[in-house]
């Protein structure tokens, strides 16, 4: 006779300070016989000897010394345990506003949550904020149980009241299954067993309802996605694909396309540790192999051919801001998608998210754990579905570059768009100015056209540096190169934008930036016209440099820093700036008395003070014959 395998939940507890989280995961681990006999005593020792007359069952969890000694929870604590019925995973998060960041990671790969609420204090500000964050995760269960009712003498009055307010905020939410359970995790009181000391209660117990709840229902196993993690080749005979299953199903002999490249194939084997599978499903991790040779790396994704989800470098996208260094737009992150990491910035903050009134307020900034809507711009694009349709390929993180810190954790709702983008059928457009009564044609001959008539793909190569580094002398020599190669080319040199289009502007930051914003929007014309674009500015400010990069396609545009030390930059002196600073003539200058931020991960550090310019020349033309912009 063969036993059913148990099925899986796994479920986040949330709540207010104090609520009882850590003691209500305490109880089920001790009702259902889910701890060791010693970890019993020393729980019962440490509660006689802060003098309380039964066992603390919250220790049972509160594994750093920090939180033993507050007693309260910092960190997201993790405990397995199973009853008759099924298995558990749970993660017992913080209640406190500043670690609102670590529920966000607790939540995040549940499939119901449990939001405690003090049965003295009623619906507190976190009790909200949290079922705002489990209606954003889209967790399609929630239970919200009215924890310490003995302190209330089981009033039936206290908890009606309790779910009335809650029910009425919940309207506002995305949460369609909410269920509301009266409970003492201290006494035990339906925890895992029927409360004597509520007859009025006629629901079920916590522990039967995480039992019986349907949770398979909930997984998307129609569109297939197969981020691949890592390329299998232990010999000349065996290429493989090895990854998680992020969603859906697969089976051999099934025609599948790769992402970005397009190729199709068909699957000619799923292998797996002990054996070879004829089929595979989420969250399965396997290797799978093609009939074609096909060039896949990291990143790439592997999805059914007539099943794609969708593809940009624009998102828009709610997220949770996680870090102690406010948002500032304009600044460089990593957005770790999936498997691939690719350089974002966000051109945008619609709006924050009031948590308690649940109204959006206008801001350009966010603060620790604000919530937000914002418009991210990638480097290159992703391959992505609405969270609400596919939580694996719906979520992201982003890094800060610098730190490595993770600042954000984010669900996008879809491809970000503008009023313009809605309104008017339009070829291409990007979020920038216009003037007033002015209507957006599209372009008459398009780029791809342009493109295959010069037999090179457009490009964009932005020089970044100071004043004597070598832009211009590197980007002269490279568009002569490219251009007797029979390339179309256009060079954008600051001196001449300054002859003309921006020669009513002076040298101060706003300025600065107006001039950088001026010469992006002539490169993206000449860049629309076919050409490849040379700009030479030395662009000192980090949010010009992204906007710039913003109008461009994502692999199109390419950051070359020309690093050179300010000394050495004085010595050269090209134009004789630097003596006119030092002269007084010049009052705001960069390196001296005006700030150059220096690209953090730019696609080439040119060093001039160490290389030939002959030399740079070469590497970046193989650079971007690397990147199929030329053959």
């Amino acid at each position: 006779m063969t036993t059913r395998e148990k099925t899986l939940l796994r479920f986040v507890t949330t709540g207010s300070v104090d609520d009882g989280k850590s003691t209500l995961i305490g109880r089920l681990l001790f009702e259902t016989k889910s701890i060791f006999e010693d970890q019993y005593a020393a729980v019962e020792k440490t509660s006689k000897r802060r003098g309380r007359d039964e066992a603390d069952l919250a220790l049972l969890l509160d594994g750093l010394s920090a939180e033993r000694e507050q007693g309260i929870t910092i960190d997201v604590a993790y405990r397995y345990f199973e009853s008759p019925k099924r298995k558990f995973i749970i993660a017992d998060t913080p209640g406190h506003v500043q670690y609102t960041r670590n529920t966000i990671t607790g939540a995040s790969t549940s499939e119901l949550a449990i939001i405690l609420i003090d049965a003295r204090n009623g619906v507190l500000t976190q009790s909200r904020r949290h079922g705002i964050i489990i209606s954003l995760l889209q967790i399609p269960h929630l239970i919200v149980a009215i924890n310490k009712m003995d302190l209330v003498d089981y009033s039936e009055e206290v908890f009606r009241n309790i779910v009335s307010t809650y029910q009425d905020f919940s309207e506002k939410l995305d949460i369609h299954d909410i269920v509301f359970i009266p409970v003492s995790a201290l006494k035990g009181d339906n925890v895992t067993t029927r409360s004597d000391n509520m007859p009025w209660y006629e629901g079920s117990t916590l522990l039967h309802y995480l039992e019986t709840v349907h949770v398979t229902a909930d997984r998307n196993l129609l569109d297939f996605r197969f981020p691949v993690q890592h390329v299998i080749r232990p010999n000349l005979d065996f290429r493989g694909f090895a990854g998680r299953i992020t969603s859906g199903t697969i089976s051999t002999g099934e025609e599948i396309a790769v992402l970005p490249s397009g190729k199709t194939s068909t699957v000619e084997s799923i292998v797996t540790y002990d054996d070879n599978l004829k089929e595979a499903f989420t969250p399965q991790s396997v290797v799978i192999t093609l009939t074609d040779e096909i060039d896949i790396s990291r990143g790439d994704m592997i999805v059914r051919k007539n099943n794609l989800p969708q593809v940009g470098n624009r998102i828009e996208s709610i997220i949770c801001w996680m870090d102690e260094k406010a948002i500032s737009n304009g600044d460089p992150y990593i957005l770790k998608h999936t498997t691939k990491n690719v350089k974002a910035f966000i051109p945008r903050i619609l709006y924050k998210i009031d948590v308690n009134t649940l109204h959006r307020e206008k801001t350009d900034t966010l603060s620790l754990n604000e919530i937000a809507r914002v418009e991210i711009k990638t480097a290159s694009p992703i391959f992505f579905d609405s969270y609400k349709n596919n939580h694996g390929t719906g979520s992201f993180i982003l890094i800060d570059p610098y730190t490595s810190n993770t600042v954000a954790a984010g669900i996008i709702r879809g491809p970000a768009r503008t009023i313009d983008e809605l309104t008017e059928k339009t070829e291409d457009k990007t979020s920038q100015k216009k003037s007033p009564h002015t209507v957006w044609s599209g372009w008459n001959i398009s780029r791809k056209t342009r493109e295959k008539r010069n037999g090179h793909k457009a490009a964009v190569l932005w020089f970044t540096g100071y004043s004597g580094s070598g832009k211009s002398t590197i980007a002269g020599n490279l568009e002569k190169t490219l251009f007797n190669a029979g390339c179309h080319t256009m060079l954008l040199d600051g001196d001449t934008i300054r002859h003309g289009l921006c020669g009513d502007l002076g040298f101060s930051d706003e300025d600065r930036s107006e001039n950088i914003r001026r010469a992006g929007e002539a490169a993206r014309l000449f860049f629309e016209s076919g050409n490849i674009v040379i700009c030479a500015f030395i662009s000192p400010f980090e949010k010009d440099r992204a906007f710039a990069r913003s109008l461009i396609p994502g692999n199109r545009f390419f950051e070359i820093y020309t690093k050179c030390s300010l000394d050495v930059c004085k010595r050269r002196d090209p134009n004789g700036l630097y003596k006119k600073v030092k002269d007084g003539k010049i009052k705001k200058f960069t390196g001296i008395s005006s700030h150059y931020e220096e690209p953090r991960h730019p696609e080439i550090i040119a060093e001039t003070d160490l290389r030939t310019v002959d030399d740079i020349v070469r590497e970046i033309k193989g650079f971007i014959k690397e990147k199929n912009i030329i053959k």
